[in-house]
């Protein structure tokens, strides 16, 4: 039987995709890759992965990329998209890792969901041939969704895959492919258009600053999905949280050398003040936390500890103006 490497994300477009070429009675073998960024489903790109790899029936390999995919997002070789998204180094990147597993299985080729002119970065003629050529799967990557807009790879010429039936769909119009999840009787299929944060222009000023400030571990990379995120003038960071759940990622997240704030009188964002050791730092941080708790007053008390000993400490405060904070929020 012959075997073939598809990229599902648990979106429409791959999920479509395998379908096609498992319709064809080739042995599917799918991969799914769990970025710092995902932002598919309130339940992560991976669970919406294994929900459809299931419901096809095919094996899922998830691979967790962490650092050496960070340090891409920090210098991708083709640039950016809109915001701080590198789609094309990206795509490089996976079907890199996707071209070894297709060696490691014995597979004939890899193929994605992808859609010609859906996306303006990385799904443009040109765009799609750098990634081909680059990842080192020219000639071995499948796009059934827009097969026959596109020059016929390695596996339709030798008769593995019946060009006849791949499809033509191109733009970034979903109908085409609603029609044909009717048609399979696919119902349930979140992030018809993925997702990712790096395209969010909120997020992509949050991790550029943060890559600025040599902020880039992976709990660095987590903690910017939360809170409202202030930098103050020595270069400490400033993370409020913005409801319970948010206050509890914070507590948890805080290293042992961070500071955390809190207003005690009343109900109060839990505040972590990050690589900030002057007073001044806790100060600043203080009167933010103090300016987003229910505290009615202008002047009140700040309580502040490390977590690595949980000394607390006390310090006497005014609300930050709404000039500095506009001044200081990321």
């Amino acid at each position: 039987m012959v075997k073939a490497i598809g990229l599902l994300s648990g979106g429409l477009d791959s999920t479509l995709a395998i379908k096609l070429v498992m319709e064809q009675g080739i042995d599917v073998f799918a991969m799914n890759f769990v970025t710092p960024f995902c932002t598919c489903t309130r339940r992560g790109c991976k669970l919406e992965a294994m929900r459809a790899a299931e419901e096809l029936g095919v094996k899922l390999k998830v691979v967790a990329v962490g650092k050496e995919y960070i340090e891409l997002v920090k210098n991708p070789k083709y640039g950016y998209g809109k915001n701080m998204n590198p789609c094309i180094d990206c795509r490089i990147f996976m079907f890199r890792r996707a071209k070894q597993y297709m060696e490691e299985v014995g597979a004939s080729f890899v193929f994605t969901g992808e859609v010609l002119g859906e996306r303006p970065m990385s799904q443009r003629l040109e765009a799609m041939k750098i990634i081909e050529r680059e990842s080192g799967l020219e000639g071995r990557l499948l796009r059934p969704l827009s097969a026959k807009l596109l020059k016929p790879t390695i596996p339709e010429l030798e008769g593995l895959v019946d060009r006849g039936r791949l499809l033509a769909i191109q733009g970034r119009s979903r109908k085409p492919q609603m029609a044909l999840a009717q048609n399979f009787n696919i119902k349930d299929y979140p992030c018809p258009a993925g997702g990712c944060r790096l395209t969010d222009p909120g997020f992509a000023k949050r991790i550029k600053d943060a890559f600025q400030h040599n902020e880039d571990s992976l709990k660095d990379i987590e903690l910017l999905k939360y809170g409202r995120h202030f930098r103050l003038p020595s270069g400490a960071k400033v993370v409020v949280g913005r409801n319970k759940e948010e206050n509890e990622v914070i507590l948890k997240m805080a290293s042992p050398s961070s500071t955390l704030l809190e207003v005690r009188e009343t109900p109060s964002p839990i505040t972590l003040l990050y690589k900030g050791i002057a007073q001044e730092d806790i100060e600043l941080a203080a009167s933010i936390c103090l300016r987003y708790s229910d505290y009615k007053d202008m002047d009140g008390k700040v309580y502040y500890w490390k977590k690595k000993n949980n000394v607390e400490k006390m310090v006497k405060v005014k609300k930050i103006g709404e000039d500095k904070l506009a001044e200081y929020r990321i």
